[in-house]
């Protein structure tokens, strides 16, 4: 489901509209000017390794807590996050159970279904049903930037037949197919969120495939609240 995302116009962060129901719930997708957010006095994350190994977070505490590509947690006042720079980031809440999750899905993560895999994880560790899950792909590189090669190109097939055997360069949608897994795996499409802008065309945002090595790397967090509301509330 596509939306228009929300910047704090002091802290450069996007956020998803539909997400501020949840009294209980932090997140936002930080950008190159997010300055200090998030607390990384109460971050949890993980050296990401382009994988689809999903890491418990909730008794690790703050820090670098292992390897991997996405974490879970459910523990009032922590956050976890992970760190892009043209990959995808997708933050998940089970609305029922106030747990959360922070994904980082390169192409290499997404071939494997990473979002898949930490749901997997969420049922098991929070007793989650797919249906109570809202998802946001936060802002990474877009169709409209994204070319890669036939060997990459031909892993998505399943979700685009046409590249099936493709022998050229072609542009792909990873939001798309990271889109298309979540509703596989029982989210509903109505609580899928894209529409974030892409990494690549937005100067205040890390772009690696523009950048080369002088871009930086911005930081998608999510997190139960101390205390179960927002501040103020």
């Amino acid at each position: 489901m596509q939306v228009a995302y929300l910047k704090d116009s002091q802290t450069d962060v996007y956020r998803v509209p539909a997400f501020e129901q949840f009294e209980w719930l932090e997140h936002g997708f930080g950008t190159a000017r997010s300055g200090a957010w998030p607390d990384p006095a109460r971050l949890s994350m993980v050296k990401q390794v382009h994988s689809a190994i999903v890491v418990a977070a909730d008794a690790a505490g703050a820090g670098w807590i292992g390897e991997g590509d996405a974490l879970v947690a459910s523990k009032p006042g922590a956050l976890v996050g992970v760190r892009t720079a043209d990959c995808v980031p997708v933050l998940l809440v089970d609305a029922c159970r106030r747990a959360v999750a922070a994904v980082h899905a390169g192409w290499k993560g997404t071939s494997a279904e990473i979002v898949k895999c930490t749901i997997s994880e969420m049922m098991v560790r929070f007793g989650t049903v797919p249906g109570d899950v809202w998802a946001a792909i936060g802002p990474a590189i877009g169709v409209c930037c994204y070319e890669v090669g036939p060997e990459v190109a031909g892993r998505f097939g399943r979700w685009f037949p046409e590249l099936d055997g493709i022998d050229r360069h072609v542009k792909i949608d990873l939001t798309e197919v990271n889109r298309r897994q979540l509703v596989e795996a029982g989210v509903p499409a109505t609580q899928a969120f894209t529409g974030a802008p892409c990494t690549a065309c937005t100067p205040t945002l890390d772009s690696f495939r523009r950048d080369r090595e002088a871009a930086g790397r911005m930081i998608a967090a999510i997190g139960v609240r101390a205390g179960g509301v927002r501040a103020g509330v």
